[in-house]
């Protein structure tokens, strides 16, 4: 266990220098506010994210009507010598998405403060949100080895799951308008929003990997096309990250919702079915570690009954929808193996099916005795 806490505090997320992006956003605040602002050090989250960097800092100026002083969190892509985990990422895209989802939705993303679509100030895009406080269930070490949700009662990790699925029911049945929807469309030929996502998520795969093949995940996408759902159900608004490691809850209450940068038009059971599967991810890791972890959180049956019992949609074809969650999420950790490889973190496997850190569950999904 040790170890797996030194190699993820070792993983690097960013090749910035932070004294100099300090000065820079500095600088830049006290423009976009009409007055100098004093900044705290800034400091980088720990414990989940991989895929853009996150600043952390607090801000404080006078104002007209006096002081202000507000906790701050910047989202910047990441510098192309960082080897991204996305191909791009647009942060106006996501911005809206959060503006849209708290306002038409009442879903609790952080409130949105400034959007800099300007690479000059920092060297690349960025938006601004509220920082809020709470506890989230870390990635590293995973909450199913240690931790407030660990130590919880039954009764509170209940009530946990059950406002975290209430997360989904809000976000896909709020009442959006075709035009508020259209920009979060994924383009493409196929016949379906569902189809246009796998293409789109095959040309992720192709990005990400280069001329490099893993037979693995090669597999997995031909599974989806011999098991694709005769019928894949209404188009809502997808959260894309659908997990509970992108909550932060106080007293087991939801209090703000992150991680928007997949966010897009596709089936209800998509983000069901990542939201399930990820915890057994994290379960799995912690069997393997010889740890009971959370073996009745999170289960395909209790997460589907409460939504259902929400909204009133029965969830279906969930046996696709979780091969499709533990396809788009092998895709990606590939991806960052790739970066800790790039970085001399750790060599190449001479199987590139190792690069799937759950390659045993996806076997066993492409086997079936995963949902015996």
């Amino acid at each position: 266990m040790d170890q797996q806490r030194r190699q993820a505090e070792d993983m690097r997320t960013s090749t910035r220098d932070l004294d100099e992006l300090h000065e820079r956003m500095r600088s830049w605040l006290s423009g976009r506010v009409g007055s100098p602002v004093t900044l705290s050090r800034l400091s980088a989250p720990s414990g989940n994210g991989m895929s853009s960097e996150t600043l952390l800092f607090d801000a404080s100026w006078t104002a007209a009507e006096g002081g202000r002083e507000i906790g701050c969190v910047a989202r910047m892509a990441p510098a192309s010598e960082a080897v991204p985990v996305f191909p791009s990422y647009d942060l106006g895209r996501q911005f809206e998405v959060m503006r849209m989802v708290r306002e038409r939705a009442g879903v609790l993303a952080p409130r949105t403060l400034w959007y800099e679509p300007d690479p000059a100030p920092m060297g690349t895009p960025f938006f601004v949100m509220e920082r809020l406080t709470g506890d989230v269930p870390p990635d590293v070490l995973p909450y199913t080895f240690e931790g407030w949700l660990l130590d919880a009662s039954p009764a509170d990790r209940t009530r946990l799951q059950r406002q975290s699925v209430e997360i989904l029911a809000r976000l896909h049945d709020a009442p959006f308008t075709v035009e508020e929807l259209r920009p979060l469309e994924i383009a493409g030929t196929g016949e379906s929003a569902l189809r246009r996502h796998v293409d789109d998520q095959r040309s992720y795969y192709e990005w990400a990997h280069g001329s490099m093949r893993i037979p693995l995940l090669e597999r997995a996408f031909d599974w989806l096309c011999e098991h694709w759902p005769n019928d894949p159900g209404p188009d809502v608004l997808s959260w894309g990250d659908a997990r509970i490691g992108n909550v932060m809850y106080r007293d087991f209450t939801p209090v703000a919702v992150l991680d928007w940068e997949m966010a897009a038009i596709a089936p209800r059971e998509l983000d069901l079915a990542w939201m399930i599967f990820l915890h057994r991810f994290f379960q799995e890791i912690a069997e393997v570690m010889e740890l009971p972890g959370l073996p009745d959180f999170m289960r395909r049956e209790d997460v589907c009954e409460t939504y259902q019992e929400i909204t009133g949609y029965k969830p279906r074809d969930m046996e696709f929808y979780e091969m499709y969650a533990a396809l788009r999420h092998g895709v990606i950790m590939a991806r960052v193996w790739h970066r800790r490889i790039h970085f001399g973190e750790q060599p190449m496997p001479d199987d590139p099916d190792d690069l799937v850190l759950h390659r045993a569950a996806l076997e066993r999904m492409l086997d079936g005795s995963y949902w015996s």
